[in-house]
């Protein structure tokens, strides 16, 4: 199975950056993973709200293949605890899916559309944070999961 995570616009602290490479790069040695940057709307000023999230989600759904499973992080979602998404990864390689499309969307979430075509629902957390940290925060959260379910000695109950 490959992952792919998908993000409006690019990342703009170095910092974090960096810290998203780190393990984008321990990922390598479990999983085909790649972060896919959808970049900024250009003149959001002229939109409302839901024309934003529209053509943010037209964006999205383009990048998608047919048989892609689509999972939205979102404040709605359902949160796991570490163990437990490792176990809900295990559950979609088992499933036999061939990528899973994880997709943080843009400052006002999704459309309507996004709704409708993803088949589930992530939340990291019930407190918000910004964009670009929960980046860092899934992809850690992958790359622990991956540890976690070959025994490897990184995370700790």
């Amino acid at each position: 199975m490959k992952i792919k995570l998908l993000a409006i616009g690019k990342t703009d602290d170095k910092n974090l950056q960096t810290l998203i490479e780190t393990y984008q790069n321990r990922l390598k040695h479990y999983v085909n993973f790649e972060i896919e940057i959808i970049p900024d709307l250009k003149k959001v000023k002229n939109l409302s709200e839901t024309q934003q999230k529209e053509k943010e989600g037209d964006f999205i759904l383009k990048k998608l293949n047919p048989t892609d499973v689509l999972i939205l992080l979102d404040e709605k979602g359902k949160e796991f605890r570490s163990v437990t998404f490792s176990e809900y990864l295990q559950k979609k390689m088992n499933a036999g899916i061939k990528q899973l499309v994880l997709v943080i969307g843009g400052p006002y979430g999704f459309s309507e559309e996004v709704y409708k075509k993803s088949q589930g629902k992530i939340s990291l957390s019930k407190m918000t944070f910004s964009h670009q940290m929960i980046r860092l925060f899934i992809v850690e959260q992958i790359y622990r999961a991956f540890t976690i379910l070959k025994n490897e000695p990184y995370h700790h109950e």
